[in-house]
């Protein structure tokens, strides 16, 4: 049997892993456009502050790929893959066979269509190449616009500060990290930045870059102008759908698969970023692993192991702030009901939402420990109507509730 999967991020890295382990016998080849072995991208913004070497962003070198019985083809961009013939064709012409294909292609970032986004010095960060050009920058760069108050804006713009540049962030939500945080979280983390030297510009649109001289110049719809030497777009992710595309595979947001993370090809998956279950592509790292670890075993055992969908979840250090979001961390609708706490003093803040007697979403920013906890009863749909009061009280054993 022979396994090929295109793309060598996490995804998948991690199906390698799995498929050797679930088939000692099976040849495994791992085919990635960029020309080093997987590596772990949120540590690029430890690599562009230089808190990291570049060794020690990286899983594995390349040689333990080959002592794990894997073939690892670097810099090896498949340009077709043909589902009928069972080949995939990389871009030098190269005709590869294989008998199950897993298509873990990624993301790539999302450039909003305004004018100026290609000029010199406008720059995304998804790939090390990505992060050693902005390091290059950023020796000559004195300010800097960062378009995206997300994570991965916020992170990189601390990267550069600790570089010694001068950051400004524009974000066209009224409010930091929308995607994990609700409006009274999100100002106490903005409060927290912003004196750490942050400058932020917030419900603002970028509508057009100019250059002139060696300034760049982001003009915003409300009338805004903000300058630097570069900037750099933070606009989010969107999926690699086109070899899917262009084979005849049913692709929407991502490619489509089925609860066997199959796609609409007999013998070809899908997992991680580009991947579309339910209408829904994930773009989390938990999502990533266990998408391309069902996948394997369905690639050995077709119909193994079925996908149910992951919890989303996220915990991280945003600029040193440690935070968790999971499941309905920012619904505000009318069925749901929220409860809150916050510490300015600490910059603690703890969000809960329910619905009916059941946990459903939670925002925990400053101490994320009861992360498991409240993962736990969101999972098992636990009824804490009981315990509703107590569920904020620092002296309430939740570990203990949310194990019996």
């Amino acid at each position: 049997m022979r396994y090929v999967i295109v793309g060598g991020g996490l995804a998948g890295a991690t199906a390698a892993q799995a498929l050797r382990r679930l088939d000692a016998q099976g040849e495994v080849h791992l085919y990635a456009a960029e020309p080093y072995p997987y590596y772990f991208r949120p540590r690029l913004w430890e690599l562009i502050a230089g808190s990291a070497k570049e060794e020690e962003v990286f899983f594995r070198p390349a040689e333990w790929y080959a002592d794990q019985g894997i073939h690892l083809h670097l810099g090896q961009a498949v340009g077709e893959i043909l589902p009928e013939a069972h080949e995939i064709e990389l871009a030098g012409g190269e005709r590869i066979g294989y008998d199950r294909l897993l298509l873990a292609t990624g993301g790539r970032p999302y450039v909003p269509p305004f004018l100026g986004s290609d000029l010199p010095r406008v720059v995304t960060l998804r790939t090390l190449e990505d992060a050693h050009n902005l390091i290059e920058i950023s020796k000559k760069a004195e300010e800097m616009v960062v378009i995206g108050g997300g994570l991965l804006g916020l992170e990189t713009a601390y990267s550069l500060m600790q570089r010694g540049v001068n950051v400004t962030v524009l974000e066209v939500f009224p409010r930091l990290l929308p995607r994990q945080l609700d409006e009274p979280g999100a100002a106490l983390l903005q409060s927290s930045l912003e004196g750490m030297g942050f400058r932020f510009v917030l419900g603002s649109e970028p509508q057009e870059i100019t250059l002139a001289g060696d300034v760049l110049a982001v003009e915003t719809r409300d009338g805004r102008c903000l300058e630097g030497e570069a900037v750099l777009i933070s606009a989010g992710v969107r999926s690699n759908t086109d070899l899917a595309k262009a084979a005849g595979l049913a692709v929407n947001y991502g490619v489509v698969v089925n609860e066997f993370l199959q796609s609409s090809a007999a013998d070809v998956y899908a997992a991680g970023d580009a991947a579309e279950f339910e209408n829904k592509v994930y773009g989390i790292i938990p999502a990533a692993s266990e998408q391309a670890s069902a996948a394997a075993a369905n690639m050995v055992n077709p119909g193994s192991q079925a996908y149910t969908g992951t919890l989303p979840s996220t915990r991280l250090k945003v600029v040193g702030v440690q935070l968790a979001s999971l499941g309905e961390a920012t619904a505000e609708d009318a069925d749901c009901e929220i409860l809150r706490r916050v510490d300015e003093a600490s910059g603690r803040y703890t969000r809960l939402t329910l619905r009916g007697q059941r946990l459903t979403g939670a925002i925990l920013m400053g101490d994320t420990s009861a992360f498991m906890p409240i993962k736990r009863l969101i999972d098992r749909k636990k009824d804490v109507s009981a315990v509703k009061e107590r569920l904020l009280d620092d002296n309430f054993d939740l570990k203990a509730f949310s194990m019996e």
